[in-house]
């Protein structure tokens, strides 16, 4: 009897497979609708079928078009498809009705389509600038322009909504992209910040020649934050090679011939512009002797790779130097941002040194170089912020003190050293 029952059930269930598999080939209901169509007495495979063949020769029909400014791009099937769920819906199908699948149209490749039509969108932000010139109007100002960028993900969005709705004409948008900066803001990180002029014998070829050429290589700098300026390194050796010409220089404790003369006073006012406006004095080194374009305490020595000037940009923006010489006129201007601070320079001489006795050289009379006293001076720097002054010393500098070089006769030599005086040979003068 169990044997029976359980053939029965056997049969009962073969039976059911049979007849589920007899309904998906053979037949739904008449008056059985998916998505609109007709598929009543269809099998479930050719109402799938039937189904995607009216989806198809839908969407042939249609365009898909979006639009990118002045660009349009058409779409059509089957650059777009569908996907659906139609074979589990008609599975379940087991009475006439109407009945709605869940169809998605899709866009192949939306999402490089995507990135391509918003890239043609993309608009770069130009940041507010100033460049910076050699001559004539320090900077000239961009205000800059902000940008855009195309919204991909909207567009995404949007060609989802017109494939899965009426096919409406989509429209790419961008989103602006503000600047970080304001031309005012340049402005300001590009403030005069200290002048400083000296004066030159125009009318003296080979210095004046010096002093242009060390000025040119010079101007237009552009210091980094952080950076250190080297006038060696800029300027290079005060070679004849380089375009040096010989020009009086000191040396010895004298002022003699050499090549390069004059670019002492191109690197002093460098010196002195610098500091005014509050850069950081790595290295300078004062003259022997006093010179004359500055008062005592402001000069800054150059010579060979030995003695060098050097400051450092200690702010967190860029320092622009502008020097130029012409007509005997040498200024050195520096621009950036304004700390706050206003600098001034004292120059104090606190002691002298008394000429030597004069020297007499053979020759046809006259002075040669007049001398004078030795220097000992102090310089300070007086700084104002927020109405509170400080003053501080900054250096302490010994000039020497040189002699009257004379020439006269040899006669009047030889009585002039029976009587005491001193006779050597000339050394040169400025």
């Amino acid at each position: 009897m169990k044997s029976f029952i359980k053939a029965l059930a056997v049969l009962a269930l073969a039976a059911g497979a049979f007849l589920f598999s007899v309904g998906w080939f053979f037949g739904l209901p008449r008056g059985t609708y998916i998505d609109g169509t007709d598929v009543g007495g269809l099998s479930r495979t050719a109402a799938v079928a039937a189904v995607r063949d009216d989806k198809i020769s839908y969407l042939k029909d249609k365009r898909l078009v979006i639009c990118a400014d002045e660009h349009m791009y058409t779409f059509r099937y089957p650059e777009f498809n569908f996907c659906d769920d139609l074979p589990e819906l008609v599975a379940s199908i087991n009475k006439k009705g109407e009945y709605f699948s869940h169809t998605t149209v899709y866009l192949n490749g939306a999402e490089g389509i995507a990135e391509y039509i918003c890239a043609s969108m993309d608009i770069a932000v130009r940041e507010p600038s100033a460049a910076f010139n050699k001559t004539g109007a320090p900077f000239t100002y961009d205000e800059g322009c902000d940008g855009a960028v195309g919204d991909r993900a909207a567009l995404l969005s949007d060609i989802n909504t017109s494939l899965n709705g009426d096919f409406g004409q989509v429209v790419a948008r961008a989103k602006p992209v503000a600047r970080k900066k304001s031309i005012g803001g340049v402005k300001r990180e590009t403030l005069l910040l200290y002048s400083f002029t000296t004066h030159f014998d125009d009318g003296n070829y080979a210095r004046s020649s010096n002093i242009s050429l060390a000025c040119s290589k010079i101007n237009g700098l552009i210091l980094g934050a952080g950076c250190t300026f080297s006038f060696n390194d800029i300027v290079g050796a005060r070679t004849q090679a380089n375009g040096f010409l010989p020009a009086k220089i000191i040396s010895g404790g004298q002022f003699v011939e050499g090549v390069g003369g004059g670019v002492c006073q191109v690197s002093t006012t460098i010196y002195n512009a610098a500091i005014l406006s509050g850069l950081e004095i790595c290295e300078y080194h004062p003259h022997s002797l006093r010179v004359s374009y500055v008062a005592p305490s402001r000069d800054a020595m150059v010579s060979g790779t030995y003695f060098d000037l050097k400051f450092k940009n200690t702010r967190l923006t860029p320092i622009y130097v502008r020097i130029n010489a012409s007509n005997g006129v040498l200024t050195c201007s520096i621009y950036g941002e304004d700390d706050g601070v206003k600098r001034s320079f004292i120059s104090r001489t606190v002691g002298t040194i008394p000429q030597p006795d004069d020297v007499v050289t053979e020759g046809e009379g006259g002075i040669l170089s007049q001398g004078r006293e030795g220097t000992l001076s102090e310089g300070y720097i007086v700084e104002e912020r927020d109405g509170k002054q400080t003053k501080r010393l900054i250096r302490k500098d010994k000039y020497a003190a040189t002699p009257t070089i004379r020439a006269v006769p040899a006669e009047e030599g030889e009585v002039y050293a029976q009587n005491g005086g001193v006779a050597q040979g000339a050394d040169g003068d400025n």
